[in-house]
């Protein structure tokens, strides 16, 4: 399968699936599957699904079934850690890894073992991490594959070292010991920037720096971009440790210059965090300004993909759950029908299994229709509600922000007051005029922009039902369809108690809602009649 996924890792999907209609062979319809899986499961995850059902099916058919099988459950495993579903992933995995060792296919054994180790260290399990890894070690000493020991024993460091630095050192040595015999300049660099790192936790600042030394002049253009960052990185955050702050804004710079063309990921916050604070302790404020705001764009930025991530997560434990319940009952079937094979002798039990089978089936098809449909009206209810909460809080977070701004300003020209030096004076202006060019003004115009994306057509709706509604009462109409109580739209805008509800009995004379009983945010939600985005 490997090969096969050699050959056509430059084909496009669109061909991939026309190779797939095209193909007679089993074991060759099952690594076009799962390739195609694997290319489509950031575009389109319901495909995804199907296809990895299709090369489950395709090894259920052929004579190696066990085996073709785990190829599967290796490919399934890789797209769902891809996507952080690490619960399903390690399950997928279990199920290969038992199949391989029962069959003593040890080389899949282990690579599987290697996959469960990270996935163990990922989940924040670390005996069974650690259990794994030295498997796929002796399994490598027993190779006498060097390159891949010197990995695992730098995974093993990595894995004690917040836990126990000498145990992350010994680790690191015999890592280091192979590396005397072979030639990997990134190996070496690895090692040495993580010995660095050990030394800098024990306090040992005199080896640290021998290693740090060591890695840094290794490094050449010719590195990946990524083994570069991680080592401006390492050392900026042991200088910052230690107070040198030039040395820290030096590898913070150089790091930060790698990866300028993607800042938005968390190496990217991690540098602007450490030159935000090695500015602010050389009291370089309009530079630790800039860097704070570029920290803060970065934070903002990962929370909102992390909550999408999430949102994700959740609909893939779903299906998950639902492709299980679903095997189960095709399973019920396919022992029902074995059953009325054997009762074909006798004519007239035969025609009272097939009333009840057919009686059953169509049962099981209701019941997994109406499950289906709740399923996805439950689903879409949550989606509504992940972004109204979204919208409510980016609001919020964009008052408060601003509330923020002002008092920074405010602070700032009492400390202007007090100060009799022009430089600090002319440095405080410098912050003040970024701050009142970077404070957002348009608030409640980017939130009604977010909420018509979510809403589509609410306040088109709500315009030709009453054309008359100031941008105030458009607001107030958006903030009631979201069921926000006076209290918390007294919170988001600013606005006291008592003025908010003498805008709400003002609201309800102009959208003419005379009768008592009827909910003000009833009555508004029916206007937002497209469907949420998905």
């Amino acid at each position: 399968m490997s090969n096969i996924g050699l050959v056509y890792s430059q084909t496009s999907p669109d061909k991939l699936i026309d190779s797939l209609n095209l193909t007679e062979g089993r074991e060759e319809r099952i690594a076009l599957s799962l390739e195609i899986a694997s290319r489509i499961m950031h575009t389109d995850w319901d495909r995804t699904i199907w296809y990895l059902d299709l090369a489950e099916k395709e090894a259920r058919k052929t004579p190696d079934e066990e085996l073709n099988l785990a190829k599967v459950y290796m490919g399934a495993a890789k797209i769902y850690h891809s996507k952080d579903a690490l619960d399903i992933a390690l399950d997928y995995y279990l199920k290969a890894y038992e199949i391989y060792n029962s069959h003593d296919k040890v080389l899949e054994v282990a690579k599987i073992e290697n996959n469960l180790a990270i996935i163990y260290a990922q989940g924040n399990n670390p005996e069974n991490s650690l259990q794994f890894f030295e498997h796929v070690y002796q399994n490598q000493v027993n190779n006498k594959d060097t390159i891949n020991q010197v990995k695992v024993l730098n995974n093993m460091g990595t894995l004690y070292l917040k836990e126990n630095v000498d145990s992350s050192l010994y680790y690191f040595g015999k890592a280091l010991d192979i590396l005397q015999y072979i030639k990997r300049k990134d190996l070496d660099i690895y090692v040495y920037t993580n010995f660095g790192r050990a030394y800098g936790l024990k306090g040992d600042s005199t080896m640290a720096t021998m290693y740090f030394q060591k890695a840094s002049s290794l490094l050449d253009e010719e590195l990946d971009t990524s083994l570069k960052t991680f080592v401006f990185q390492s050392l900026a955050e042991y200088h910052l440790g230690n107070d040198n702050l030039e040395a820290a804004i030096a590898n913070g710079l150089k790091g930060i210059g790698l990866i300028k063309e993607d800042l938005y990921n968390f190496t990217g916050q991690r540098f602007s965090q450490i030159l935000y604070h090695a500015y602010l302790g050389q009291e370089d404020y309009p530079l630790a300004a800039r860097y704070f705001q570029l920290y803060d764009g970065i934070r903002d930025s990962l929370n909102v993909e992390e909550k999408a991530v999430n949102l994700e997560r959740l609909r893939l434990e779903q299906d998950y759950k639902s492709r299980e319940k679903i095997e189960e009952l095709s399973e019920d079937k396919r022992k029902s029908q074995l059953y009325v094979v054997g009762l074909l002798l006798v004519i007239g039990i035969l025609i009272l299994t097939i009333l009840l089978i057919r009686y059953r089936n169509s049962s099981i098809k209701n019941q997994l229709e109406r499950e289906i449909l709740n399923r996805k009206q439950e689903d879409l209810k949550q989606s509504l509600d992940a972004k109204n909460k979204m919208l409510v809080g980016k609001a919020m977070t964009e008052i408060h922000r601003a509330d923020i701004i002002n008092g920074i300003s405010d602070d700032l020209k009492e400390l202007k007051l007090n100060s009799g030096k022009r430089e600090t004076q002319e440095a405080i202006d410098y912050i003040q005029r970024r701050l009142q060019k970077n404070e957002n003004t348009q608030i409640w115009k980017e939130f009604e922009i977010s909420f018509e994306q979510v809403h589509q057509s609410f306040y088109e709706n709500l315009n030709k039902q009453h054309p008359n509604l100031s941008p105030k009462d458009r607001r107030l109409c958006a903030l009631l369809s979201l069921d926000l109580s006076t209290k918390e739209i007294s919170q988001i805008t600013g606005q006291s108690f008592k003025s908010v509800e003498n805008a709400r009995t003002r609201l309800r004379k102009k959208l003419e809602i005379t009768h008592e009983r009827l909910n003000i945010s009833t009555y508004l939600n029916t206007f937002s009649a497209d469907s949420p985005i998905e």
